[in-house]
């Protein structure tokens, strides 16, 4: 099976083609695309990439695409890309958190509670339990950086894991011991929603949306003001 990976979440994006065979599992390649040209840059990429391997969009198999949390334009973009392709070829699609894609990155089986950078003094956290790869998901918000710290404070014993360097100088700067990890990108996302297709976890054209976490500044400066 042939799998196309996107991630538009973060500031860098990129895509991936990824393919199984005979219970392997090959990254055929990744494409980096730079911050701010998602929108003119993902569609040529993924036909440049195509047609380097000589393949076309016919073979591929399904989609794999960053719902979220990050870059409200940015995962519009990938969302939108990979609905359209889907619906064109009539594939399946999965839909990956990027909290879950650091909890598996961490390489570690049992509790894992993934940290990314909010921006504004906040940061999303996602609570999972890992086992072989897979993550079952407790729960994911949008805290403070004071809540996440007393929350933190509160169990000694959590594993955490984050790719930011804003994270990791608040929990060591308050004594809190936490793992850095790579970002996980358009390769992770493409693996784990190989295993989520072959398991038969996919949603439909219609059920794909971001996971934003946090409402948009459009959203929150709409609402009616309290007099």
């Amino acid at each position: 099976m042939l799998i196309l990976g996107v991630d538009t979440s973060w500031k860098q994006g990129s895509i991936a083609l990824v393919r199984e065979a005979n219970g392997r599992v090959n990254t055929l390649e990744v494409q980096p695309i730079a911050g701010g040209t998602f929108s003119a840059q993902l569609i040529p990429q993924l036909a440049e990439m195509l047609a380097r391997l000589r393949l076309t969009k016919r073979d591929l198999e399904g989609f794999a695409v960053a719902v979220g949390p990050g870059s409200f334009t940015g995962l519009r973009i990938g969302l939108t890309a990979v609905k359209a392709l889907a619906e064109i070829l009539s594939k399946p699609i999965a839909a990956v958190s990027m909290l879950e894609a650091l909890a598996i990155a961490d390489g570690h089986d049992g509790a894992v509670t993934a940290l990314l950078d909010a921006s504004r003094e906040e940061v999303f956290l996602g609570t999972y339990r890992v086992a072989s790869g897979r993550a079952t998901k407790g729960e994911e918000a949008l805290l403070t950086q004071g809540e996440l710290l007393a929350r933190v404070r509160k169990d000694k014993n959590l594993r955490l894991v984050t790719p930011d360097a804003a994270v990791e100088k608040l929990l060591t700067q308050n004594g809190v011991p936490v793992t850095v990890r790579e970002r996980p990108g358009s390769e992770s996302v493409a693996r784990i929603g190989l295993d989520k297709i072959a398991r038969g976890e996919t949603v439909s054209v219609e059920e794909l949306d971001a996971n934003y976490i946090r409402r948009s500044d459009a959203e929150i400066f709409s609402l009616p003001k309290l007099r």
